[in-house]
């Protein structure tokens, strides 16, 4: 019996230390996929989450500030187009003369 306990023990000892150097085997190869996946992102030219939100936050600023210049623009138009009453009757119409 002692024999037998022996072998489970040495067994048991052999495949902990097979599951050691595995687990060390996996985290090594994470370690080399993260860095090859990090090259091969870093070639693409990405930006980052907060670079993004960034960009998109100036771009929907300046969108409404020109949809504001744009409502001024065509409100000054607008007045340029259409005289007042008091410019209507203060106009006199000039005849050529040939």
């Amino acid at each position: 019996m002692q024999t037998r306990s022996r072998v489970f023990d040495d067994a048991a000892k052999l495949a902990g230390g097979a599951v050691g150097a595995l687990d060390g085997v996996r985290r090594e190869m994470e370690s080399l996929i993260r860095q090859q996946v990090e090259r091969i992102l870093a070639k693409f030219d990405l930006v980052t989450r907060d670079e993004f939100e960034a960009v998109k936050e100036m771009a929907a600023r300046a969108r409404a500030e020109q949809e504001n210049i744009t409502k001024k623009l065509k409100s000054l138009e607008d007045s340029q187009r259409t005289p007042s009453k008091g410019q209507k009757a203060g106009r006199k119409k000039t005849l050529k003369r040939k």
